[in-house]
Parts: structure tokens; sequence; C-alpha cells
């Protein structure tokens, strides 16, 4: 299943070129509001999974502006860094015996579309693969962890990086990548099931018309599973949460000279059997 925000409304793709209205194909059984759909995941899915073909269809606009991210309000974001070997080499730093997490502020969730404004400093790019929770997660092993996840988006860790590794260890992490904006998701969320392997999905990304990321998510030091597993081990996982699972090697801020946005600069931002964000840049 492929569902989209069309505008804070709810809607399951059903083709290339359709969409379905959940509220009103479901006759107010689900509400409009995208969110509120992990809250009953299990139930959604099994309606969704139903015959749709005599629901009333609305094209499905392919401008990105017409969309939003598809878990807009999740009550807890999480990240992943260093979960790919090279960037972690990058970097200059050793390889993580177990994941490397830090937050991102809800308040950053962005579509995938728009204009981002840019802080005073260095923003850099960072294309992730993004799990969204389906349902309640604690204590979760590695073996059940997908059965706790709804879906799959791509997204960008945006990060200031002058901020992000101010001051002493652990510096300001959270901060620097929890701008306004910084955290675009989109432009559908794809089930685990309608991939070949949710775990080997390209990703890659693009500024100004020239490829900077590429990988494939086999890649990852700590897979979807493993990361669940250790953020349940800690935290509960709750519906609508979203998981930000690391960026491969090619951020801007490791290359010699670097590679930062600047203003009108397009980022383009992609993945395999989830489809395209793209994001232009203004100086705030």
């Amino acid at each position: 299943m492929r569902i989209v925000n069309r505008s804070g409304r709810l809607s399951v793709v059903v083709d290339a070129g359709r969409v379905v209205d959940v509220a009103a194909a479901s006759e107010g059984r689900f509400g409009p509001e995208p969110q509120a759909a992990y809250e009953r995941w299990a139930e959604f899915v099994d309606w969704a999974a139903g015959d749709l073909s005599s629901a009333d269809h609305v094209d499905l606009d392919l401008d990105l502006d017409t969309l939003d991210a598809p878990a807009p309000r999740p009550s807890q974001v999480f990240a992943v860094g260093l979960n790919y070997r090279e960037h972690a080499e990058e970097a200059g730093l050793d390889l993580p015996e177990i994941p490397v997490v830090f937050t991102k502020f809800p308040s950053s969730i962005n579509g995938p579309a728009g204009v981002i404004d840019l802080p005073k400093g260095s923003v850099d790019f960072e294309v992730e693969l993004v799990a969204v929770v389906g349902c309640e997660a604690a204590g979760v092993t590695a073996e059940d962890a997908w059965a706790h996840i709804a879906g799959l988006t791509v997204g960008q860790d945006l990060s200031e990086r002058e901020l992000q590794l101010a001051g002493p260890a652990p510096q300001q992490f959270s901060m620097g990548k929890s701008y306004r904006g910084f955290g675009p998701i989109g432009p559908v969320l794809v089930t685990p099931d309608e991939f070949a392997d949710p775990d080997d999905i390209e990703i890659s990304c693009a500024l100004n018309g020239v490829e900077v990321q590429r990988t494939r998510t086999r890649d990852m030091i700590f897979s979807i599973p493993r990361i669940v597993e250790f953020l349940s081990s800690v935290a509960t996982l709750r519906p609508g949460d979203v998981i930000f699972t690391g960026t491969p090697s090619g951020t801007g801020w490791s290359r010699d000279p670097k590679l930062l946005i600047g203003p009108d600069d397009e980022l383009v931002t992609s993945a395999e059997g989830i489809g395209r964000m793209r994001h232009t840049f203004r100086q705030a």
C-alpha cells in the first residue's frame, strides 16, 4: 500500500495516476488527518486491503507542492548517526558498536517539496531512508521489528554543521538538525510488503543536478530491525513516530573543499520504490 498526504488529507494511491480520499471512501470510519491513521494502523490496513475500485477516485496531482509529509506530526523523531561504514570513515570516526542515536525535534518535519529557509552557518545535506512506526513498540526483538513498522519513506536530515559541532562533546546534534523545515520526508509512505527486500533500497540525492550521494540500505551497519530493537529497549516507540536511519558517504561538510547548500540551490532526494522530493533554499 502507498499513502499520501494530499493538502492535509489522507489518501491511498490505487494506481500510478489515481488516489482515493480515505475519509470519503470509508464514509467517516477514518478521518482525513494523516497522523491519526497510525493510531489505528492495523484496522486501517485491513480496510485499505479491500476493494476500493468502486470508491470515488481523484486524479493524483503529480505536483509535489500539493503533498505534505506522510507523518506530519510525530510525537517523537529519532535519528541514527554513522550508520554507513564509509560515512564514519569520511568523518574520521570509529565504527560504532551500538547505534548512535540523537533526535530531531518534531517541529523540523517538513513536506516533500517547497522552499526551506537557510539559517546562518553551514547547511549540509544527508539523504536517509525513513521508517514510520505503525504500532507501539517496547522491548521488541529485531526478528519482530518489521511487524511494528507502518512503512518507509525518504527524508533529508538537513544539518547546520557549525551549531551541530559547537562546544564540547556531545555537542549540539539535535539543535543543529532541528531548524524549521530541516526534516523533510515524503512523497509517499510505502508499506514494507511492497518492496522485494525492505532492507535493500537504493537512496540518492543531487544538488543542482549533480549527484552527491548514492547507496543501498543493505550497506547499513545497523539494519532497521536492529535499530528498532535498540530504540525500543529504552524508549517506547509510538504509532506515527519517525526514525531517520542514517546517511551514506558524500556529505558536503566532509569534502575538500566543502560543498554546502546556498540560496537558490535545488536539492532532489530519491528512494527506489518511493519517489523523489524536491526543495529549494533561501536565506532566512
